[in-house]
């Protein structure tokens, strides 16, 4: 039996960087059977199976984002269908959009959940909870249109849709809470669809609506799903995970604080570290060679960015969180094609919360009364992030 063959879900759950690496020692192309997919994990390899659709294609039979969100996505497609739903998100995520309106967006955001960690006389919280995750809420549902929403109604969606998201294991309980959160979701925004189709307003969702053409709300539901999923959580987690990183070396905080301009090498930083989302998948069209190993064709395959922002040969020290190593690419947000839609949003609004944050609190530390522990291989963040200020 190979070692892929003993990996479980819960060793991935629980640290998949040590499987990881061993993976790209040992079977740089496996079969994992307790997922269901082959993993790639050399960055030179996963490039290349997420940058040859001819070879690799984004739909997949056993997609669990597909199966769980309604039918094809924005992630599941390639060629013109992709392009086309691309295109209809370039009015709001574009970079340069973004730069024009990315502060003024997010910061008073920002200032009202730091407001209401003040007002805390405890003077502790989970940050995670209680400031990282109501900000990436609010700055999504400000962009997308969903101003009507309750914070919690969108954390609840969030939740709810990553259990399907990550469902390689085809775990039927996971499946029922993101059949019924989907369903929610459905019911919610098709009256507001219908309006905004016929009467567009500049959000996401209209957007997506209108945007080149007129598009049948079926063919956005699942894709404005993916948004919702990615928006809410890749922020968010990986502000908490870069703060982590921050408050476990103060040398590292004490350079952000007396250098502000470093705070995009530290949002970089931290996204190459903890990529928050784990990997992209592809369905191999024909038996393909990767790393000495033939994938069969109709096999899915896990391209594992979150691998590849450690791969030894790419970064010297992978595992090291240091905002002081030379700025390169890295794959946090995949490569090719689906490259993420939201990169410029993300780290401008992981930028704004964490600046804030620490900047509106010195005497920051981790508390003592709680330990950190991040958990996930497909979403990725600390489970919990407690501070005392």
């Amino acid at each position: 039996m190979t070692f892929a063959e003993t990996i479980t879900v819960e060793e991935l759950e629980a640290d998949p960087y040590p499987i990881y690496a061993r993976l790209r020692a040992e079977e740089p192309a496996a079969w994992v059977p307790c997922v269901n997919l082959w993993l790639v994990t050399r960055a030179a390899d996963v490039e290349f199976v997420t940058t040859h659709p001819e070879l690799f294609s984004a739909h997949v039979d056993s997609s669990p984002l597909d199966r769980s969100f309604g039918g094809p996505t924005i992630l599941t497609v390639d060629g013109e269908r992709h392009l086309d739903l691309r295109r209809s998100l370039d009015a709001t995520y574009k970079p340069r959009v973004v730069a024009g309106y990315i502060d003024d967006l997010v910061s008073p955001i920002a200032d009202a959940a730091l407001a209401s960690l003040l007002a805390r006389p405890e003077r502790r919280a989970d940050l995670m909870t209680a400031y990282f995750e109501p900000i990436s809420v609010l700055s999504l549902e400000a962009v997308l249109g969903l101003g009507h929403l309750s914070a919690e109604t969108l954390q609840d969606w969030f939740h709810g849709l990553a259990m399907g998201a990550i469902n390689f294991e085809n775990d039927p309980e996971k499946q029922r809470i993101s059949d019924d959160t989907a369903r929610r979701i459905d019911a919610e925004l098709r009256p507001l669809m219908e309006i905004l189709r016929d009467k567009p307003d500049g959000s996401t969702i209209a957007s997506m609506l209108t945007v080149g053409r007129m598009r049948a709300i079926e063919e956005v539901l699942p894709s404005l799903k993916v948004i919702i999923l990615g928006g809410m959580q890749e922020p968010g987690h990986g502000a908490g995970s870069c703060l982590y990183g921050l408050l476990a070396d103060p040398d590292q905080m004490d350079l952000v604080r007396a250098e502000p301009e470093r705070w995009d090498d530290a949002v970089h930083e931290g996204l190459r570290w903890v990529a928050p989302i784990g990997t992209q998948t592809r369905q191999a069209v024909i038996d393909v060679e990767v790393a000495g190993t033939v994938i069969p064709a109709g096999s899915a395959v896990g391209a594992v960015v979150a691998s590849a922002c450690r791969d030894e040969a790419e970064f010297d020290d992978p595992d090291l969180f240091d905002i002081r190593r030379e700025r390169r690419p890295n794959a946090a947000f995949g490569y090719g094609p689906h490259f993420c839609a939201g990169h410029a949003f993300a780290r401008g609004q992981e930028r704004i919360a964490l600046r804030t944050l620490v900047e509106a609190l010195p005497a920051m530390a981790l508390d003592p009364a709680h330990d950190v522990s991040f958990r996930g291989w497909e979403f990725r963040a600390p489970a919990t992030l407690h501070a005392t200020w």
